[in-house]
């Protein structure tokens, strides 16, 4: 009989850190859905807000914000 001995979770935190980005990405993505299953409803809104912000973007109806002007504003707003 073969026994196994399961990982401690230092371990598997240990071997994860030597993994491509995309595959560690992938772990947490698939631990979370596992912890925190979809909602259906939740997922459709999210999905038609979408669709909505980026009519607004194609139409001309707002104007796109660039990620790091984003990131600039809220870093003064709490001061950093």
């Amino acid at each position: 009989m073969i026994t196994t001995v399961p990982l401690t979770l230092e371990q598997i935190v240990e071997e994860a850190r030597h993994w491509p980005p995309e595959k560690v990405g992938e772990l947490v993505d698939r631990l979370t859905k596992a912890l925190h299953p979809a909602d259906p409803a939740i997922d459709q809104a999210w999905k038609e807000e979408t669709r909505r912000r980026l009519a607004e973007i194609e139409n001309g109806t707002v104007q796109a914000v660039d990620g790091q002007e984003v990131s600039a504003r809220i870093g003064r707003i709490v001061g950093k």
